[in-house]
């Protein structure tokens, strides 16, 4: 695959807390590195600033939960340097946050990530104190009636942080470029995508949503349970829907790319369980928390896994059976036929490639730091292994 042949560039960025969003942005800096420019901003500041020939442009961003954060500001116009300046990672603040500045954004502080849901926490209190009889009913009982508290904080803070601070317009239709933001509705089954779909756009398993705003969106997305309470957006009747984070259903939504028409995506992940190193030793010396993050970790890493096998798997058989037909001389239009029902039963696009970008097992420091630390050491840390992480996987292809 040659990188500069390529129509359409996205970028799919996942979640995983604070450190997910410092790799990304070390993952950027290594796309940046490499020639890959962010397209973001209105239609106007998009076309005044980016050539519409120039194959390394990113166009289009998917994001989930952090994914979702880094993903808007990057649409929003914002350069991956005013990234680094919103954690204060390395040099920490600058002394200009000027909204109208696309170069700098405010730092963003644990006041903005951590917004308490008081309104539920005024609802457990008195449940658990006063109503004496649920403690007869046992553990069970006490635990699914007193523990009514949906979350013990609200992405409110996150929303309200990029509606005032960074966007400049808050709509999916102003935008100059593509952005989906990925959540899944809670008294449902279904993904959730948010973005500026027309008004008839649905599908069985998937609620598209056009008439959220773009920091709505995120905070729907970044609701990460139990931490964080799901977060409810008012449809155009007046009944309010709620939402929670975006990996719920799918960890990697590659297909929200392909499906807008990207032939290359990019797609950035954090997660990867902890392998043994003399360093740090065996998990089991270290506590049911960190224990418990591993086996989410090894959930989350095979469904990875599985997703980017079965896309494999998939170009391999439709290769195999193209090559078949070529080698049996099948007629062109048979073969072609043949090909377009594949094609559609097994919603595959030949012409699309895929790039993953992921921390080595090697780097621990993915595994042992604090998911929402905002630490600038140890952010830096972690931007310069999503850097190193991107660099690496770029260096198979040719750009």
């Amino acid at each position: 695959m040659r990188i500069r042949d390529k129509k359409k560039v996205a970028l799919v960025l996942s979640g995983g807390g604070i450190k997910a969003a410092a790799f990304h942005i070390g993952v950027c800096l290594a796309l940046q590195e490499k020639g890959f420019k962010f397209a973001g901003g209105t239609k106007e500041m998009v076309c005044h600033s980016f050539n519409d020939g120039d194959p390394l442009t990113i166009r289009l961003y998917v994001g989930s939960s952090a994914g979702a954060f880094v993903a808007s500001i990057l649409a929003a116009g914002y350069s991956v340097e005013s990234l680094v300046n919103a954690f204060q990672i390395g040099s920490g603040t600058n002394p200009s946050f000027d909204k109208s500045d696309l170069r700098y954004l405010k730092p963003i502080s644990y006041r903005d990530i951590f917004n308490l849901n008081s309104s539920g926490l005024l609802k457990f209190i008195p449940r658990t104190l006063m109503e004496k009889a649920l403690v007869t009913g046992g553990l069970e009982s006490l635990l699914k009636n007193g523990l009514k508290l949906n979350g013990l904080f609200s992405t409110k803070g996150i929303e309200n942080y990029l509606r005032k601070e960074v966007l400049l317009d808050n709509d999916f239709a102003r935008l100059g470029v593509e952005l989906f933001i990925i959540g899944t509705q809670l008294n449902h089954t279904r993904k959730a995508i948010f973005g500026n779909f027309p008004e008839s756009y649905k599908t069985e398993n998937t609620k598209y949503i056009n008439y959220a705003t773009i920091s709505d969106a995120v905070a729907c997305s970044t609701a990460l349970p139990p931490v964080f309470a799901p977060y409810g957006i008012t449809r155009p009747d007046g009944k309010e829907i709620y939402y929670y984070d975006g990996e719920i259903r799918d960890t990697l939504s590659t297909h929200v790319a392909a499906d807008y028409g990207a032939d290359l995506v990019i797609s950035s992940y954090s997660i990867q369980p902890y392998h043994y190193t003399k360093e740090m030793g065996s998990l089991h010396d270290y506590g049911i928390p960190l224990i418990a993050n591993q086996a989410l970790y090894q959930v989350v890493q095979q469904k990875i896994a599985r997703h980017i096998q079965h896309g494999n798997d998939i170009r391999g058989i439709y290769n195999a059976v193209d090559g078949y037909f070529k080698q049996v001389n099948l007629p062109p239009e048979h073969r072609e036929k043949l090909l377009e029902i594949i094609r559609h039963r097994v919603n595959y696009r030949p012409e699309v490639d895929y790039i993953y970008i992921s921390p080595r097992p090697q780097n621990y420091e993915m595994f042992f730091v604090d998911h929402f630390s905002l630490n600038p050491e140890i952010l830096a840390r972690i931007v310069r292994i999503g850097f190193k992480s991107g660099i690496n996987a770029l260096r198979r292809f040719d750009i």
